[in-house]
């Protein structure tokens, strides 16, 4: 019977190999094909960009240009419907000072909720939290006239301001990774004769690195698809960013779709090239619970 046993046992574990290494090319060939959900338009828009606009919508379909014409970008960039450099400068005044804004509040506050006690810490926060269930239409017309009693409306402040008062979101989420620093780097650091700030800026900050930069991506990929926000406060069509001068660039003239596809891709390549730069830092800003050493 020993002996009987002793020879199952290799036959068993090899069968538990093979049926997991079955389960692991299952499951890679299930998120493989998922992936092709998010590849084929992104691969359509990059032909597209790169197409004569006779090839666009041409039947059969046309899965490669033939000629490649690079041109299509440079007439992007230069069709007078379409200013790309100050597009783009417009685009970057609005996304990066109110990027760091979002960083910088978010991270302040959310320190303050986790790492400090004060009379209705608990009563703010979820006061907080509560904000993040008013729908952002419903905040529309009280925060216009507020800007328009400020003076704000016409500027890029209107859209910036806002953001260096924190978003519920991100408050939550950085709090939620300060919570899980261990108490006695504050402890000692109390004993050394650091006060809140210098603890905040020199040690904490630094060990929450992976959530900031998730919080960074987040607002700025929100801020460089705006569409709303711009239409609604700023007036001077001088002022727009990107995503509403993609939009006049197909209203305003009569579609040139291979043009159109190559300012689009233009639009898109900085935020790919963002996330993938922030990747790893990104995902450990999402997934992690606990401090990594």
């Amino acid at each position: 019977m020993t002996a009987i046993s002793a020879s199952r046992k290799p036959r068993q574990n090899q069968a538990w190999h093979l049926r997991r290494r079955a389960a692991v090319i299952l499951i890679h060939g299930v998120l493989g094909a998922l992936s092709l959900l998010w590849v084929i338009p992104f691969y359509w828009l990059v032909i597209t960009s790169l197409k004569p606009l006779e090839q666009v919508f041409s039947v059969p379909l046309t899965w490669f240009p033939d000629p490649v014409q690079w041109i299509n970008y440079i007439q992007a960039f230069t069709h007078p419907g379409f200013p790309f450099l100050r597009l783009l400068a417009n685009s970057m005044i609005y996304a990066v000072p109110s990027t760091v804004g979002a960083a910088l509040s978010c991270s302040i506050v959310a320190y303050a909720f986790a790492r400090m006690e004060f009379w209705g810490r608990d009563v703010l926060f979820s006061i907080t939290l509560a904000s993040m269930m008013l729908p952002g239409v419903v905040q529309l017309v009280p925060t216009y006239l507020l800007f328009h009693r400020l003076g704000l409306i016409g500027s890029f402040a209107a859209l910036i301001v806002p953001s260096y008062f924190g978003s519920a979101f991100y408050i939550f989420m950085l709090r939620q990774f300060f919570l899980t620093l261990p108490w006695e780097l504050t402890d000692a650091a109390h004993v050394d004769g650091a006060n809140d700030w210098r603890i905040f800026w020199q040690i904490m900050l630094p060990l929450i690195k992976p959530a900031v930069l998730a919080v960074v991506v987040f607002n700025f990929v929100g801020c460089w698809n705006d569409f709303m926000g711009p239409l609604l406060y700023l007036q001077d069509s001088t002022k727009y960013p990107l995503s509403i001068g993609l939009y006049a660039f197909q209203t305003q003239h009569e579609t040139q779709w291979h043009l159109m596809m190559a300012a689009t891709l233009t639009v898109t390549v900085p935020l790919i090239t963002i996330f993938f730069l922030a990747q790893r830092q990104f995902i450990e800003g999402i997934t992690l619970t606990g401090i990594k050493v």
